[in-house]
């Protein structure tokens, strides 16, 4: 039976996380405009697992100031956090991110949740890392670190999660008031499941996208176990069509990206329907904000919907498969 928007959202949000709220119930992490603050506008929001955090369902991904100009970086992150999107997420592989992001969401800080990750497996390393992070992000905290694209279990999971492993570095800074919750991003179905039994995270990064889906069922058994263990989802890739067969018309994605509206619209619905708490749209600014512009329209596909990506996947060529399709 189709739904309306507000029915589509409750209804998604509850299979997230228990609840969802519009941007009418949460106005920037409960921040309120106060004399001689800037307005900020209402969007949808979604509680992140079981953090119990209110999050904007389209995230800012660092990747969007990588390389601009500061004056630059500070006008596009005062519009997002004035349109109200306050899940913020960055990381050290992302270029000169962090440096450009630091300034420009200081303003904010306050007022959002900010997401970092450690691509270093060792205690030593992952200690550093966050660390330097915190500097380059002029912050005293992270709302949420993970670890970063764990893909092989050996090198990745048993290694960040061993004896001498990262995790004990990010626990002790959890401990010191440096992080607040921990979560990681995967690739891998394998090393995502791996993970998640050995250790218990806060939420899970990871590609939920259409074409994967029609291809291979990509990301049906590590959505059911993080739903299954309460988990904050967070949704990579979806507006994602496949992997360039052309030339590059923006150098930011490693992938062909949807810009097409209405395939755009009906790619994020889907993406959004799965029990997803929040997404990360591709890190190209017109993409970006094309995904900010269509959060509060996408509503849960309809049958001829669904049919119309299922016929779109058919002919693509997916970024990601698990092997079974």
């Amino acid at each position: 039976m189709k739904c309306g928007r507000r029915e589509f959202l409750r209804a998604a949000g509850a299979s997230a996380a228990g609840v969802i709220l519009s941007g009418r119930d949460v106005l920037g992490m409960g921040c309120k405009e106060r004399p001689g603050e800037m307005a900020v506008e209402a969007y949808p929001k979604r509680i992140l697992g079981k953090t119990g955090e209110q999050v904007s369902m389209i995230a800012f991904g660092g990747i969007v100031v990588k390389d601009a100009e500061p004056a630059h970086a500070a006008k596009v992150v005062r519009e997002a956090f004035g349109r109200g999107i306050n899940y913020f997420d960055v990381a050290p592989l992302y270029g000169d991110a962090e440096q450009k992001l630091g300034p420009a969401l200081k303003p904010y800080r306050e007022k959002v949740f900010l997401a970092c990750k450690t691509q270093k497996r060792d205690r030593a390393g992952a200690e550093k890392e966050l660390r330097e992070s915190l500097k380059r992000l002029q912050t005293n905290r992270f709302d949420l670190y993970q670890l970063h694209a764990i893909t092989d279990v050996k090198e990745d999971v048993e290694a960040a999660l061993g004896k001498g492993g990262a995790m004990e570095a990010i626990l002790q800074a959890r401990r010191q008031g440096l992080v607040r919750y921990i979560g990681f991003s995967a690739h891998s179905a394998e090393a995502a499941l791996a993970a998640m039994r050995e250790f218990e995270f806060d939420t899970a990064m990871y590609p939920v996208n259409f074409v994967c889906h029609y291809k291979s069922g990509f990301e049906t058994e590590v959505l059911a176990e993080a739903k299954g263990q309460g988990m904050g989802i967070i949704a990579l890739k979806a507006m994602a069509k496949q992997r360039w067969r052309g030339p590059k018309r923006y150098k930011k994605c490693w992938y062909e990206p949807i810009d097409e509206r209405e395939l755009a619209r009906k790619a994020l619905s889907w993406t959004l329907a799965q029990g997803v708490s929040v997404a990360i749209p591709p890190g190209e600014e017109e993409l970006w904000r094309l995904a900010v512009e269509l959060g509060p329209e996408c509503v849960e596909p309809t049958g001829i919907e669904l049919a119309e990506l299922q016929q779109v996947a058919a002919e693509c060529k997916a970024i990601f498969s698990s092997g079974r399709g």
